[in-house]
């Protein structure tokens, strides 16, 4: 699954579409190791993520971690249904900082 990026006032903005799961945690941490490298903000949409396991809630972790070490930010924006089923059952919304909004669509279990 590619991560989707562009560049917008000095700020990278990311977006993954598909599973962050065991079977495309390799190779997502890879890519998106290579995007936390970069000396800039980032805000990663996660509105196109389908199913999310706890390999992919850790590879969200280290991208956490791997930002603050270089001194930057790393916003998550957009969280999808599953997204913030995982960040709920596991008690982590806090621990990332970021705003979690609800759609309408969702807020009516649509």
């Amino acid at each position: 699954m590619p991560i989707n990026s562009t560049n917008k006032n000095g700020q990278s903005l990311l977006h993954i579409e598909g599973d962050m799961t065991i079977y495309t945690a390799a190779d997502m941490k890879n890519e998106l190791m290579t995007h936390m490298a970069q000396p800039c903000e980032r805000e990663v949409d996660l509105s196109e993520v389908s199913d999310i396991d706890s390999a992919g809630l850790q590879i969200l972790i280290l991208a956490k971690r791997e930002a603050e070490k270089h001194g930057t930010s790393l916003r998550l924006t957009g969280h999808s249904r599953a997204v913030l089923d995982v960040l709920d059952m596991c008690n982590l919304a806090s621990y990332f900082g970021d705003p979690v909004v609800l759609s309408c669509n969702e807020k009516k279990g649509q």
